[in-house]
């Protein structure tokens, strides 16, 4: 090779490296590759690598891409650049957004990527709830088929006209109000941030205190992050609050409700109903609970699970990185609380 040669190949390395830990398919690193600037090199280990094979990747990275928690701190800490982590998911409590911050890493979400897959199964649950599609199935499985329907219609409801409550009207808890719009409901809500008036109107939501949500409304849908300030948001002063008639839906993290709490309401019949894609504890324990309850519809937190989602999460990831490498600043920084 001559001195010129040698020149140019420097002139055209990539200077900045995005590592994807535990990617699933090649058609992931592919995608990332075709939208990466010809300054950003795509690394990448697959699901099931061994801690050692995502460390080497950490170590000359400018951005990681963590899918199923393949890191941990220690291999962060290691980076020798290391400038962002880029979240696939909406939620980031599995990342020390604070500890990191002090070491001059930030973190980002995915920047609503899942927002529709999320609020798409926010609705379902709330109808399943409404209907117990649970029982309704398990009825049909084991051969019973109406089991004792006929006989209890009057804890089946429809959605029409019923006052619906959305903790969190950001990226995710707004499109479940828009969707809801069409099975005419009312929609309020309430957020520790300040919305305008076009964004309540485009949402067709009222913003009300919390306790008057918790108080009036029919359902009630967690759309907040799980951080110090939202832990056990909903707990026993809540339930007590709720209209016995309330069904309570989650689809953001489980500790947002004290679930025991939860369970003591089901039990006294506070409230009428839930459901459920996240728990304090996952997998879900064996003997949870809030299994096998026919007015509980439990899922395993699949709420943000498409192929819609994925792409549109690694499309950010990768805008994202860009964004860094080209000297901006990143979008969907999350902050210390």
């Amino acid at each position: 090779m001559t001195h010129k040669q040698e020149n140019e190949k420097s002139i055209t390395m990539p200077e900045f490296t995005v590592a994807f830990l535990g990617y699933r398919d090649e058609w992931e690193m592919e995608r990332l590759r075709s939208q990466a600037p010809d300054n950003v090199e795509i690394v990448g280990t697959p699901l099931g690598a061994s801690r050692d094979e995502h460390a080497a990747l950490v170590l000359d990275a400018d951005v990681v891409i963590p899918w199923m928690r393949s890191f941990d701190m220690e291999m962060l800490k290691s980076g020798n650049k290391l400038k962002l982590i880029q979240a696939l998911s909406a939620g980031t409590d599995y990342l020390a957004v604070g500890e990191l911050a002090e070491m001059g890493i930030r973190v980002a979400n995915n920047h609503g990527g899942n927002s529709v897959a999320v609020a798409e199964h926010s609705v379902m649950l709330m109808v399943a709830a409404y209907r117990q599609v649970w029982q309704q199935m398990t009825n049909l499985y084991e051969g019973d088929y109406h089991g004792d329907f006929f006989e209890i219609w009057e804890e089946l409801h429809e959605l029409t006209n019923k006052r619906v409550g959305i903790i969190g009207l950001g990226q995710i808890g707004s499109r479940v109000a828009k969707r809801l719009r069409g099975w005419e409901c009312e929609i309020v809500y309430h957020d520790a941030q300040e919305f305008d008036a076009e964004y309540e109107k485009g949402c067709n939501a009222t913003r009300v205190s919390f306790d008057e949500l918790i108080e009036t409304s029919d359902i009630i849908t967690l759309h907040v992050p799980l951080d110090r300030t939202t832990r056990g948001i909903l707990s026993d002063r809540e339930f007590e609050m709720m209209k016995p008639t309330a069904v309570v839906i989650n689809t953001c993290r489980g500790p947002v409700i004290d679930e025991a709490a939860l369970v003591r309401a089901l039990d006294s019949k506070q409230i009428a109903g839930a459901g459920i894609d996240v728990t304090e504890t996952e997998p879900i324990e064996t003997a949870n609970a809030l299994k096998n309850r026919r007015n509980v519809v439990l899922t395993p937190h699949l709420a943000g699970s498409s192929i819609e989602a994925r792409e549109k999460a690694l499309d950010w990831a990768i805008e994202n990185a860009s964004r860094l490498a080209a000297g901006k600043e990143p979008g969907a920084i999350i902050l210390p609380v």
